[in-house]
């Protein structure tokens, strides 16, 4: 039996949408500006700690000047607070979720390694309608590391069993993530990607999710 894991946010799901709504009402509780959408996508992928921090320095705060840390501590408090409740605009990409069907009945093993906080990674899939279709969830602090590290990844496959056959993702960090554990990387080209699609290493690469089952079945039958 093979295995196949997937990032979450902006692989699976578009989040982008409620997690800007996040950060602007963390940072009008604080009296600065908005982020944009195009701001918001480029700092998602690192986990909501990185998040907040990229968002302080866009709006002009350094978490490294004097109470900086502190005012970091409640900007995360919140926005970890609103990061599990507030799922208004997230939406499975079309054809998602098809495709985590015909994998499933095919007899592939599913699993999920993101840099989403377990519990807001579980209430998420859970309102979706989609934790029952994964064998492993794999969180931002599942373990003492996140992506890029491979611990992570290999911790999903592990939970798994058989035999990996590929991880899919949107991003620097989940390439990045699966050259560290050594694993084939299938690559959502319309996700929160910052960098030009030939600059990302992939085995694979789709825009549509509709296209992943036939990929998938190709890989298979030429590994």
């Amino acid at each position: 039996m093979s295995a196949i894991v997937f990032d979450l946010d902006g692989t699976l799901v578009d989040s982008a949408p409620d997690i800007r709504a996040i950060a602007n009402t963390v940072l009008t509780e604080h009296d600065l500006p908005p982020l944009s959408m195009a701001q918001t996508r480029q700092f998602i992928g690192n986990g909501a700690g990185r998040f907040v921090a990229r968002m302080m320095v866009a709006s002009g705060l350094a978490p490294d000047a004097p109470g900086g840390a502190e005012t970091q501590a409640r900007m995360l408090a919140r926005f970890m607070a609103l990061y599990e409740t507030v799922f208004h605009e997230t939406a499975p990409y079309p054809g998602a979720v098809a495709a985590l069907d015909t994998l499933a009945a095919r007899g592939y093993r599913l699993g999920i390694c993101t840099n989403k906080p377990a519990h807001a990674t579980r209430a998420l899939l859970d309102h979706l309608g989609l934790l029952d279709r994964f064998d492993t969830v794999i969180a931002g602090d599942t373990l003492p590391v996140k992506k890029p590290d491979p611990a992570p990844l290999d911790a999903a496959f592990a939970a798994l069993g058989g035999a990996a056959l590929l991880y899919v993702g949107d991003s620097e960090v989940d390439a990045q993530t699966a050259q560290a554990a050594g694993l084939r990387f299938a690559l959502f080209t319309e996700g929160y990607r910052k960098s030009p699609l030939a600059q990302v290493p992939h085995d694979l690469a789709f825009s549509h999710h509709d296209a992943l089952p036939a990929l998938v079945m190709a890989l298979r039958g030429a590994a």
